[in-house]
C-alpha cells in the first residue's frame, strides 16, 4: 500500500510562491516511475478540483484556472511529485492533497493533504 506524504504547505501573501512536494513510500522505484501523479485541492464549502496530472513519460494537464502559474513535476529517482504555485492568489487557498494512481488502475490514492492559505 503506497503512502504519500505531502510538505511545503503554509501561509503566503497573494502574489507569493509555494513549492509543494509528495514523497511515496511503500512502492517500488519501477512502479512509482510508471504510475500518475497528480495534485487535487479542496477549498471551504467546495467540491475537490484536479489541479495537475503528470503521466509516466512526462505529460502535464492542469485546470483552467491554475494554467501558467503551477508547474507539476516529478522525481522518480526520489519517488517524489513536486508542485511549483507562483502568483498565488486567495482562491488558491485549499487542503492540496497529492493523487497516485498506479499503472493499470482506475483508482487513486491520496495523501493526507495539506493546508495552502493565501491571504494578506
Amino acid at each position: 500500500q503506497v503512502q504519500l506524504e505531502e510538505s511545503g504547505g503554509g501561509l503566503v501573501q497573494p502574489g507569493g510562491s509555494l513549492r509543494l512536494s509528495c514523497a511515496a513510500s511503500g512502492v517500488t522505484g519501477v512502479i512509482f516511475a510508471l504510475s500518475v501523479m497528480g495534485w487535487d485541492r479542496q477549498a471551504p464549502g467546495k467540491q475537490r478540483e484536479l489541479v495537475a496530472r503528470i503521466s509516466n513519460i512526462g505529460n502535464t494537464n492542469y485546470a483552467d484556472s491554475v494554467k501558467g502559474r503551477f508547474t507539476i513535476s516529478r522525481d522518480n529517482a526520489k519517488r517524489t511529485v513536486y508542485l511549483e504555485m507562483n502568483s498565488l492568489k486567495p482562491e488558491d487557498t485549499a487542503v492540496y492533497y497529492c493523487i497516485f494512481r498506479r499503472p493499470g488502475s482506475t483508482t487513486d490514492s491520496w495523501g493526507q493533504g495539506i493546508q495552502v492559505t493565501v491571504s494578506s
